[in-house]
C-alpha cells in the first residue's frame, strides 16, 4: 500500500470515528425537548417535541396532525439518518401532503360509498375518494387539526402524548370521540405508537400512523431494493377503487408474497391497476371469521403499556447501504403496505425532491370498508368502552 492510500485509509477511518462520536454525545441522554415550530393560518402556536433515547434515535412529533415530522436512526456507521419522508417547515404541512408522518382518522382507508349503517341507522360520510370515503375526510380528519401535546417520561422512555376531540357529526361520523396518541422513545430503540378512544355514541374508529420510510434516507432515491419481510400469507382483494371484495385470498404465487425476504422492486411492476403496492395484508392469528394464517404468531406482550393484546410482528425491512433495519409490530389485524405511487416531484426536507417510489408505507389498522364487511374484524366502539391500539417501530443495523 502506498503512502496517498495509507493516508486515504486513516482519514476514512478518522471520519467513521468522529460521526460515531457525533452520535456517541448525543447518546447517554435521555431526553425530551419542546420547541416552536410555527403557527397556524388562525395564529395558533403549534410546538414540536424533540425525543432522544439512549442511543442517539431522535424522534421529533408536532401538535399539528399528531405529524411525526423526523425521525432520526444511526446507520452502520453511526452516522444519523432521517428515514421518514416530510417537510422543514409548519406551512408545507398545511399547504398539503401526502400525509408525511400523519395521525390518521377517525377512519385509516377506504369505507365504499362513503357511507355505512351501525344499529340500523345510516350514515353519509365525506366523499373524497370518488365516491368513496378514505382516511377521515375533510378539513377536519386528523392530521389537519391542532392537537394538544405534552411530555411524558417514565422509566427508560419519553414521550409525547397529543389529545384531540373530534366532534359529534364531523366528517359525517357519529360520536364525540375522545381520542389520545401518545408517541414514545425508549431504550430499546423503538418508536411505539399507542392509541386509545372513547366515544359519547356507537361509532366506528380505526387509527394509524402514514410515515413514509426511505431507510437509506428521505430524498436519497427510490426503495425498490429494501429488501422486506411481510408476516402474512393472506391479503384481502380489492376491486378497482381499491374497495375490498370481502374475500381473503393466499398471496401465494403473487407479487405480494413477502413471506421470505425479498426486495420491494423485484415484482413490483407486475401490479399495473395500482402502480405499485397498495394493499391490505391479514397478520396471522387476527379476526373474526378471517381464516388464520398457518404461520407462527410472534408476539410481544404489552400488559406494561396498559394493553391487554399481543403486538405481533407484522413486518421486516432491511436497506443494504446503509444497514438499517426496521421490524413493525402491532395489536392491529392488518397492515397496508403502499410504495408511494405515483408520487412526482414534491420538494422536502434540505430541499430534496421526492418521486415515484421515494417511500413505503406499513400502515396498521383493521381492514379497509371493515363496517361494510361484517364478517372482517370489528371497528365499532360504544360507550364505556376504549379502543386501545398500539404499533412499534423497532430500529437496528446489520
Amino acid at each position: 500500500m502506498n503512502s496517498q492510500s495509507v493516508l486515504s485509509c486513516v482519514l476514512s477511518i478518522t471520519a467513521i470515528l468522529c460521526q460515531a462520536m457525533a452520535v456517541s454525545a448525543a447518546a447517554g441522554k435521555l431526553g425530551i425537548e419542546a420547541k416552536p415550530f410555527g403557527q397556524t393560518p388562525d395564529g395558533q402556536a403549534v410546538t414540536v417535541f424533540e425525543l432522544t433515547n439512549a442511543s442517539g434515535l431522535r424522534a421529533r412529533v408536532m401538535e399539528y396532525g399528531a405529524i411525526l415530522v423526523s425521525l432520526e436512526v444511526p446507520n452502520h456507521e453511526g452516522k444519523l439518518v432521517d428515514v421518514v419522508l416530510g417537510f422543514d417547515d409548519l406551512a408545507s404541512y398545511v399547504r398539503g401532503s401526502p400525509m408525511f408522518g400523519a395521525s390518521v382518522g377517525r377512519y385509516a382507508n377506504r369505507i365504499a360509498g362513503a357511507r355505512f349503517t351501525l344499529d340500523g341507522v345510516e350514515y353519509k360520510l365525506t366523499a373524497n375518494s370518488g365516491k368513496n370515503h378514505i382516511h377521515g375526510g375533510g378539513n377536519q380528519r386528523f392530521d389537519k387539526v391542532l392537537w394538544k401535546g405534552q411530555p411524558v417520561q417514565g422509566d427508560g422512555w419519553v414521550g409525547a402524548r397529543f389529545s384531540h376531540l373530534s366532534k359529534d357529526g364531523e366528517e359525517g361520523f357519529p360520536g364525540n370521540l375522545e381520542c389520545t396518541i401518545t408517541y414514545v422513545l425508549n431504550s430499546d430503540n423503538e418508536l411505539q405508537i399507542r392509541y386509545e378512544a372513547t366515544t359519547d355514541k356507537p361509532t366506528i374508529v380505526n387509527l394509524t400512523n402514514h410515515s413514509y420510510f426511505n431507510l437509506a434516507g428521505a430524498g436519497n432515491g427510490d426503495v425498490l431494493g429494501h429488501e422486506m419481510t411481510i408476516n402474512a400469507t393472506l391479503y384481502t382483494p380489492a376491486r378497482d377503487d381499491l374497495i375490498p371484495t370481502g374475500e381473503i385470498h393466499t398471496v401465494k404465487g403473487t407479487p405480494l408474497d413477502f413471506t421470505e425476504p425479498k426486495t420491494i422492486g423485484s415484482r413490483i411492476g407486475e401490479l399495473t391497476k395500482t402502480r405499485g403496492y397498495d394493499h391490505n395484508y391479514v397478520l396471522p392469528g387476527r379476526g373474526e371469521g378471517v381464516p388464520p394464517s398457518n404461520r407462527g404468531l410472534e408476539a410481544r406482550d404489552t400488559k406494561e403499556q396498559g394493553q391487554d393484546a399481543l403486538a405481533t410482528l407484522a413486518a421486516r425491512v432491511y436497506e443494504p447501504t446503509g444497514g438499517i433495519a426496521m421490524e413493525v409490530h402491532t395489536t392491529e389485524p392488518g397492515v397496508q403496505l403502499y410504495t408511494a405511487n405515483g408520487m412526482n416531484n414534491i420538494k422536502g426536507k434540505a430541499g430534496k425532491v421526492y418521486n415515484n417510489h421515494y417511500g413505503f408505507c406499513l400502515e396498521t389498522q383493521h381492514f379497509p370498508d371493515s363496517p361494510n364487511k361484517l364478517h372482517f374484524p370489528s371497528t365499532v366502539l360504544r360507550p364505556g368502552q376504549k379502543f386501545q391500539s398500539t404499533t412499534i417501530f423497532k430500529f437496528s443495523t446489520r
